[in-house]
């Protein structure tokens, strides 16, 4: 891919992610999210915002590469001719955008067939973005933008660890979470996308999920791979399609995990 594709792609992508933005900040906070369980059984919420969001990206991908698929979470999949999949999560935690939290996002990934080549993550009420891949590896926000840069933390006891658990997983994968979490230093719950975003800036140093779909992961994967960080699932194999998922700041930090969960795996 030459460097003037890239660019294009990046452009499209920041283009995708303000005309989400508009559509999710038109509803947060206010009435008439007409929220709807996805589930028979617990509780996947769904808004008029998730839809809305998703709608406008289709759109403007439809029209400026119509050749190009798309993969999103509320509407769908539509198959790739061009060899390029724009993977989609209009809100990434619906429940904490129901909430009125500020720690929901908009997630947009670019995946080539083979893994994802470019990772975007969008809070639009923080106003930050992080985008990774592609040549690109930054942030930027309300405070100033910079380059993304994992932390240097090599052990468990001195790690912070994010995940959304118990809201996401089975009983056993809670417990195999818990296990590495009991030697951390700290641990913190219900980020959803934007822990990963914090992992990416040096913040925090794990991330520790189960039960995840492709479009969950492959925006934050492409943002924290950028970054210098090391994303697998729970046997350190590939993450893009989701399932159990591991993002760490440093290899060290990665095995030290890994040996943990294997006990569950």
């Amino acid at each position: 891919m030459n460097e003037t594709l890239q660019n294009e792609l990046v452009a499209l992508a920041n283009r995708l992610a303000d005309a989400a933005r508009h559509e999710t900040m038109r509803y947060f906070r206010c009435g008439g999210l007409e929220t709807a369980n996805k589930l028979t059984e617990g509780f996947d919420p769904v808004t008029v915002a998730d839809r809305s969001a998703e709608r406008v990206i289709r759109d403007l991908i439809e029209v400026e590469r119509p050749d190009d698929g798309i993969l999103g979470e509320e509407l769908g999949n539509k198959v790739s001719t061009s060899g390029l999949t724009w993977v989609l999560d209009p809100i990434d935690g619906t429940r904490g955008y129901i909430s009125g939290t500020p720690t929901w996002g908009t997630l947009i990934a670019l995946h080539d067939g083979t893994g994802v080549v470019m990772g975007l993550i969008d809070q639009p009420y923080i106003g930050e973005r992080f985008i990774g891949g592609l040549g690109q590896s930054s942030f930027s926000g309300p405070h100033g933008a910079g380059v993304l840069q994992t932390s240097n933390v090599i052990e468990l006891a001195q790690a912070k660890v994010f995940t959304t658990f118990p809201e996401v997983g089975t009983d056993d994968e809670a417990r195999a979470f818990q296990s590495v979490a009991k030697q951390c230093q700290l641990t913190r719950y219900g980020m959803d996308c934007y822990a990963y975003a914090l992992l990416a800036i040096g913040q925090v140093d794990l991330v520790i999920e189960a039960g995840l779909a492709a479009y969950d992961i492959q925006g934050p994967l492409g943002v924290v791979e950028a970054a210098g960080g090391i994303v697998t699932d729970w046997q350190g194999g590939p993450a893009d399609q989701g399932g159990q998922v591991i993002a760490a700041a440093t290899p060290e930090l990665h095995r030290a995990a890994l040996e943990v969960l294997v006990a569950y795996v």
